[in-house]
């Protein structure tokens, strides 16, 4: 058997980050497309009230807002790590503001969410993005 599969250095790593920030990022863009969905929103706003958030309405298109900007972001690879550091907070205020906080029932979607947003943060986005192609130095190009 091969050591490559014990071997504690990553098999692609680069690029199977950047396809997993790409997938994530797809998954967040589809669920703050809400943000267009009046009876949607309506009804998020109405689950804040109940909740006893400050302006609910606004919170709810902060959030979904949030969601779908951090999405785009993150699909593309451009401004990855404030993308992560927002998608954090959001999904972090999400799980244990709007839920219980109970990460191994309940809340485990947007937790799950939080890990990737720490994921991003410190790892960056991989090869595969414009922050590669925009920030990077020529002589690492």
């Amino acid at each position: 058997m091969s050591n490559k599969w014990l071997s504690p250095a990553g098999i692609w790593a680069p690029q199977a980050l950047a396809l997993t920030r790409m997938v994530v990022g797809l998954f967040l863009v589809y669920h703050g497309w809400e943000v267009w969905d009046s009876g949607k929103m309506s009804d998020y706003g109405k689950w804040l009230t109940e909740l006893g958030f400050p302006a609910p309405s606004v919170m709810a298109y902060l959030g979904k807002g949030a969601e779908l900007l951090c999405g785009v972001l993150l699909t593309l690879g451009l401004l990855t790590r404030p993308a992560a550091l927002l998608l954090g907070i959001t999904m972090a205020g999400i799980c244990f503001g709007m839920g219980k906080g109970r990460i191994f029932m309940e809340d485990q979607h947007p937790f799950l969410f939080v890990l990737f947003a720490f994921l991003f943060f410190f790892a960056g986005p991989g090869s595969w993005s414009l922050d590669a192609r925009l920030f990077s130095s020529p002589a690492r190009k």
